[in-house]
């Protein structure tokens, strides 16, 4: 139900209907402009037929989120990334749209016609914006799942090419045996809280599976993408590369849980292997061992001595908080300076529930560092310095836990500490030889210390695990073709992360210094004027603090293409 301060509900049939120059057929999940048509994901078609229902209104991130995702805690990247892939489909421009407009740091407005369809049984009313009108609640409509998984593999195919960056990406040379996608569990009971605890369950036997030297782990980025979509094994295989899919779901009844899984082969669509664990609640920790160990057991995986240590190893045996640490992840996927601030009052409380936590350590670290990193802090030393103390506890509670590697890594990147970041970097892929946000903070780390070729290779080797990377992937690319003199592609790379994430100032920075070297001058002074208007703490001095980067000439280079693009001191 929308709120009460709103009444205007927005609303759609599943009927045919016209926006602009394309006919809209919701119930196929489809669009046709002059013979041409183009497939739409199920929550791509969800979030136009919303815009349709309030044609030249301002439509919050909020609204999506609430009537869109149905009040689920979705990252920026998600529902953005909704968007891209709308206006691709519509061969719509972020920058001069003729459909959808972006409204800085508010929302988007469908600026198309929308009208009726001659030939639909049902109208769609292009007014239903005036206030004076009250719509039925949003609901879903496509019904059929048959069409639905169809539709899927050709639009997964799409979104994989869409999102790849313009350099070609090196073939992944990884000698795992055997190689898994883990898909997000689904969680039989409404009960938002435990949605997350499944989602936390999930992330967990990733980061387990990606601990093994014998078996290639797709990440859980590219993992969470899959979530609730009708699509099979083979598809999945298809597309990703992988030899088995992981899925499964857990159903709560008071404190008793049960949850199933299968592992299934994705050429023959066969079962390698299945079970049901009917357990308390407060034994899910010895459950997600066990499908481990199953797991392992079903692939006829061989353990090296440091295998068996890792799966020994074990973040938490306190429900509380674990739970409290799964309220803090999802929050910290927000990426605003509130939901950030909440996001580290639920790791204190973990880890005030088990001191001995070291992921809500290492997750507490890096909130901290982000926070220094954003300018979000009136102490930044402090903050600083207390990151730094978090980490090195992550470290030497959870030495064979990944992120806390990580964790620590990026606070001596923040601390402009070049080698101990690169050393704790890649200790992480050390650890888990999977781990593509650890080959990614090795190519920031890279960028950072002047090694441009480096940056490149290590990022590219992270996308071979993570296929549907977020905006920092490109955004570490653009700025290692940027530092290589490579303009162009600079340009399109970053333009590419700016369109996953246009919340990201230091995209724009080094998209306005890139687009002084290719004649776009009018761009660059643009994406200044996002930024002021975005962040206007944002200054080349501000810009020299924050970036740590190592080499003083590259430095002073990028300042002076900010500063020739307006950027004041």
């Amino acid at each position: 139900m929308r709120s009460e301060n709103n009444t205007n509900q927005a609303a759609i049939t599943p009927q045919r209907f016209i926006v602009g120059d394309w006919d809209v057929e919701p119930a196929r999940g489809q669009i046709h402009c002059e013979g041409k048509t183009v497939k739409l994901e199920p929550k791509v078609m969800d979030v136009l037929c919303y815009l349709a229902a309030r044609p030249g209104e301002l439509i919050t991130r909020d609204d999506l989120e609430r009537d869109v995702w149905k009040g689920a805690i979705v990252s920026y990247d998600s529902l953005t990334t909704a968007i891209i892939k709308l206006r691709k489909a519509l061969t719509d421009n972020a920058r001069n749209p003729r459909y959808i407009e972006t409204i800085p740091k508010r929302g988007y407005r469908l600026i198309a016609t929308v009208s009726h369809h001659q030939d639909a049984e049902t109208n769609i009313d292009k007014t239903a914006s005036s206030e004076t009108q009250t719509a039925p609640p949003f609901t879903p409509y496509l019904k059929s799942w048959g069409l639905l998984a169809a539709l899927l593999l050709i639009t997964l195919s799409m979104v994989l090419i869409y999102q790849r960056t313009p350099l070609p990406k090196q073939s992944a040379s990884v000698p795992q045996d055997h190689s898994i996608v883990v898909l997000p569990f689904d969680s039989l009971d409404d009960n938002p809280k435990l949605a997350g605890f499944a989602d936390g369950m999930t992330d967990d036997i990733i980061t387990d599976l990606s601990s093994l030297s014998g078996l290639q782990v797709i990440a859980s980025n590219t993992a969470f993408t899959l979530k609730q979509q009708e699509i099979t094994p083979q598809q999945i295989g298809n597309e990703l590369g992988v030899d088995f899919v992981l899925q499964g779901s857990i159903r709560y009844s008071g404190n008793a849980i049960r949850v199933n899984a299968q592992l299934i082969d994705t050429k023959s669509g066969y079962q390698k292997w299945a079970e049901r664990y009917d357990r308390q609640l407060a034994e899910v920790f010895s459950v997600q061992d066990e499908m481990t160990s199953n797991i392992v057991s079903a692939l006829a995986l061989q353990l090296t001595s440091q295998d068996k240590v890792r799966l020994s190893q074990r973040n938490t045996n306190n429900l509380d908080a674990y739970q409290f640490f799964q309220q803090g992840q999802r929050l910290a996927r927000q990426l605003t300076k509130k939901a950030t601030t909440q996001a580290q009052t639920a790791y204190r409380e973990a880890i005030r529930r088990d001191p001995n936590y070291g992921r809500a350590y290492g997750a507490l670290a890096y909130s901290l560092a982000l926070t220094y990193r954003r300018g979000w802090t009136d102490t930044p030393i402090e903050t600083l310095d207390r990151a730094l103390v978090l980490a090195r506890q992550a470290v030497g509670l959870g030495a064979d836990i990944p992120q806390t590697h990580w964790a620590l890594s990026y606070v001596h990147l923040m601390r402009r500490e070049y080698e101990s970041a690169e050393k704790a970097a890649t200790q992480a892929v050390t650890v888990a030889p999977n781990y593509a946000d650890g080959y990614a903070l090795l190519g920031l780390i890279h960028n950072n210390l002047g090694n441009p070729q480096q940056a490149i290779e290590l990022i590219n080797k992270g996308m071979t695990y993570n296929p549907y990377y977020t905006w920092d992937y490109p955004y570490n690319l653009g700025r290692a073709y940027y530092s290589l003199g490579r303009y162009d592609e600079a340009v399109t790379t970053l333009e590419s992360a700016l369109e996953r994430n246009e919340n990201v100032v230091q995209i724009r920075l080094y998209l306005a210094a890139s687009y002084m070297h290719v004649d776009r001058k009018d761009d660059a002074e643009w994406e200044i004027e996002q930024i002021i208007m975005q962040d206007p703490a944002t200054t080349l001095s501000h810009t020299r603090k924050s970036f740590p980067l190592k080499d003083s000439a590259q430095v002073n280079i990028f300042l002076e293409d900010l500063r020739a693009a307006g950027l004041p001191e």
